[in-house]
């Protein structure tokens, strides 16, 4: 009897996700939710870090923060079945920490009332469908880009976070190979191409789990007095929030910079993770869910002091692992839960083992470009132009508005009119204006 009520409960499964017909396994699904957490677990350190340096409590932080990433992502799986990470993004974050609260003083509250407004007209969009008709407006060579700009973005993610980079006056210069961090993450790095090659289930997990480990004596991972520890409650953050003040008319180029950056880069790692596991962008009925849950995702992060909560580009990490349907998603989401009690060991994982995660999966990335035809200048340069930008400026929703006007531009020098939709042109002086607000 039990037998046949596992069969009975698996087959419900399958049924539910669409495992078959997606060509998984629940098996793979596992391994791939695990590796997608693996790979964004950095968030729950990182995210608070930032903020913290905004003023804000850091535990009641961390755990608000662990909170919104499960849930988001478990609504993702479940709602939208597809293998989707959300978390704040750290564009959204250095905006609301160093630009507003640091920089220009605005408090707190404000700053999170803005990213709300941001979640609102995301919500917009989608509801009517705009969203959806602005990702079919996007041209095929800035589109196929879109894969390689977010690749160069992660694996400069990686490289620095790995200490193999560091920034001086000139720009970038190559760091000390051999200091224990660095020398770990190219060792990852080299350990997981080898597995990868093989096909070797789990590899992403392997990697971190062993690197981890041998960080140990190496004085790289730095094990807590006690893996078990109850959340704070995040209580001092929650609805700390004034919406109506953050519509005042000096706030909106703020407004429009949170829209226009976080609409670029989550729709490009949507279409992007929607393309690798096989479901065609253009069908407005598959991409309509996972824009629902992240607006919804934005609104009820600015609540909970996580701003700009957003499909992940770690996403990857599971699609890259096997994972094509929710379910990949639903055990991100419940790592995330246990992670709850065992915050500290959230913060054991080194740098040094998940940097070869995300050079990786950016650097396997870049091989998009070469689905681009470079024979044509008036294709190749804005698309190019979306990698360089997206490098340049630290932000691959940047990098992508930068494809996209360039576009334009490129095609009217060459007298290429027609081979401009109507959409790009109703596109363009927004993002004309998105350009000169984030000059100022």
């Amino acid at each position: 009897m039990s037998v046949t009520t596992a069969e009975t409960r698996s087959h419900g499964i399958d049924r539910f996700f669409s495992l078959t017909s997606r060509g998984t396994t629940g098996g793979r699904e596992l391994i791939a939710g695990i590796s997608m957490f693996l790979a964004s677990a950095y968030t729950v350190v990182v995210i608070p870090g930032m903020l913290a340096d905004a003023g804000l409590p850091r535990g009641a932080v961390t755990t608000a923060v662990i909170i919104l990433v499960a849930a988001a992502t478990l609504v993702m799986g479940v709602y939208a079945n597809m293998p989707f990470v959300l978390a704040p993004g750290l564009g959204g974050v250095a905006l609301v920490a160093y630009t507003l609260v640091l920089g220009e003083n605005v408090p707190v509250p404000i700053a999170m009332g803005m990213v709300f407004w941001s979640g609102v007209a995301f919500l917009i969009l989608t509801i009517f469908g705009i969203r959806n008709l602005i990702t079919t407006m996007i041209p095929t060579n800035v589109r196929l880009a879109i894969g390689s700009g977010i690749g160069i973005f992660i694996a400069f993610i990686g490289f620095r976070s790995a200490g193999l980079v560091i920034g001086e006056e000139d720009g970038l210069a190559l760091s000390d190979l051999g200091a224990p961090t660095a020398f770990m993450a190219l060792l990852g790095l080299i350990v997981l191409v080898a597995l990868q090659s093989r096909n070797v289930p789990g590899a992403f997990v392997i990697v971190i789990a062993v690197i981890t480990v041998i960080g140990i004596p190496l004085g790289v991972t730095e094990v807590p007095g006690s893996l078990l520890q109850a959340p704070e409650s995040p209580g001092p953050v929650v609805f700390d929030i004034d919406i109506l003040g953050a519509l005042a008319p000096h706030y909106f180029p703020y407004l429009f910079a949170f829209f226009a950056a976080e609409f670029f880069s989550a729709t490009g790692i949507v279409m992007t993770v929607a393309d690798k596991v096989g479901i065609d962008a253009d069908r407005s009925a598959d991409l309509k869910k996972p824009f629902l849950v992240d607006s919804v995702a934005i609104m009820a992060g600015s609540a909970f002091a996580a701003p700009s909560v957003t499909t992940y580009a770690e996403s990857t990490a599971g699609s890259e692992a096997g994972g094509r349907t929710g379910l990949t998603s639903v055990v991100t989401a419940g790592c995330f839960v246990v992670l709850l009690l065992f915050t500290p060991f959230a913060t054991m994982i080194p740098e040094a083992a998940t940097a070869p995660i995300l050079m990786y999966i950016g650097l396997k990335m870049l091989t998009g470009f070469t689905r681009i035809d470079v024979s044509d200048l008036t294709a190749a340069i804005p698309a190019a132009l979306v990698v360089v930008c997206t490098l340049l400026w630290g932000n691959f929703g940047t990098g992508i508005a930068a494809g996209l006007l360039s576009h334009v531009l490129v095609k009217v020098a060459a007298g290429r009119f027609k081979d401009v939709s109507i959409g790009m042109w109703v596109m363009t002086p927004f993002l004309i204006y998105f350009f000169i607000a984030a000059a100022h």
